[in-house]
């Protein structure tokens, strides 16, 4: 009797029905991973894997879930260009961010392209919409063409998300957050620390009922972190936050207008609103100055990154520099230096952010 074209006989089958057995190799770290690996971990041949990963022939549904779900966990990621390139690597750096619409992030990708600009390596763009889910997908096909290596925003990842990276063989740079574990080299502030000196600096100017706006909460991490930061600070002063408000969109002067007049229409004895970003915040000192607040000295305010947007607004928005640029030009001259033949391992650098107290903090 023939045997089915799936099956495998130097292999036990599992039996049709059951759940697929979970992989128990681990292949070594900082070698990207192979047919062989998917094969050994599924127990079915090399010319199955490649065939349910091709989405090719004529395999079982059991047997296709036991590669998917073992290529999945190992975090393999089909190579595009196997065989075209005698290298198995692209001159392309894979940078994936949350957002373009963002202020923030153009600038840090500024900063990656400048530094790659003589290194002979390219960097290609993805967004991720502050999705996780988004993010798995932008990095399992951006992984797939082989970069030379990944610049990626954040330190929060899916697990399939981490085991890609982990396993991809070629530097990996997360950047802009340096508050968790990083899965290879890191590159950013600390944005608990960050919040920390922003409470103690509204403080200092003696403000005491206090407000927080912030968007895309709890998506945005780096936000939620520095809210975070910035509560601990008020509750060793044995204070805490007076009101909250909330924006599952995105960044915008208009959204910044309304989250304040909402916020101050319920708590009208605020004396400080703390903004998540710079965009909203500008939006909330506009929309103060025209209902004649006393800014600073009846209600401060504070935004965060340090756009240049803040330039060309009637008074100047207290906020702090996150180091944007900086911390893209960091990150491209990692991948650039271990993608040239450098060792590869974990890189941490830490930046430190400046706080601008701009016009709207009191003077002490």
């Amino acid at each position: 009797m023939s045997r089915p074209p799936d099956s495998d006989s130097r292999r036990p089958v599992t039996p049709q029905g059951a759940a697929p057995r979970p992989p128990t190799l681990r292949p070594p770290a900082l070698r990207p991973l192979t047919l062989r690996d998917v094969s050994e971990a599924s127990g079915v041949s090399e010319m199955t894997v490649s065939r349910v990963l091709r989405n090719r022939g004529d395999v079982s549904k059991a047997t296709r879930d036991k590669v998917l779900v073992a290529a999945k966990m190992l975090g393999y990621v089909p190579n595009k260009i196997a065989g075209a390139l005698a290298s198995q690597r692209v001159n392309l750096v894979a940078v994936v961010v949350p957002s373009l619409g963002n202020l923030v992030f153009p600038e840090v990708l500024s900063g990656i392209s400048e530094t790659l600009d003589d290194t002979g390596l390219q960097p290609v763009f993805g967004v991720t919409n502050y999705s996780a889910e988004r993010e798995e997908s932008v990095l399992y096909e951006m992984l797939s063409w082989r970069p030379a290596g990944v610049i990626v925003a954040g330190l929060e990842h899916s697990e399939a998300a981490r085991a890609m990276l982990r396993n991809a063989g070629i530097p990996i740079v997360e950047i802009m957050d340096v508050d968790g574990d990083p899965v290879d080299s890191v590159v950013g502030i600390s944005h608990v620390r960050a919040g920390r000196e922003m409470a103690r600096a509204i403080l200092a100017a003696g403000y005491r009922r206090i407000g927080f706006l912030g968007t895309k909460m709890p998506e945005d991490h780096r936000a939620r972190k520095r809210m975070q930061g910035f509560e601990a600070a008020l509750a060793e002063a044995g204070l805490g936050l007076e009101d909250r408000e909330f924006y599952s969109g995105g960044s915008a002067l208009a959204k910044g207008r309304e989250m304040t007049a909402r916020m101050l229409s319920r708590s009208p004895d605020l004396d400080f609103l703390y903004y998540s970003n710079d965009m909203i915040g500008a939006g909330g000192l506009l929309w103060c100055l025209e209902k004649g607040i006393d800014v600073p000295g009846r209600l401060g305010l504070a935004g965060f990154n340090g756009v240049d947007l803040l330039d060309g607004l009637p008074r100047r928005l207290a906020t702090m520099d996150a180091c944007r640029r900086e911390i893209g030009q960091r990150a491209a001259g990692i991948v650039a230096r271990q993608g040239h033949g450098g060792p590869l391992g974990g890189e941490r650098v830490e930046l430190t952010p400046r706080l601008e107290t701009g016009d709207t903090i009191r003077k002490r």
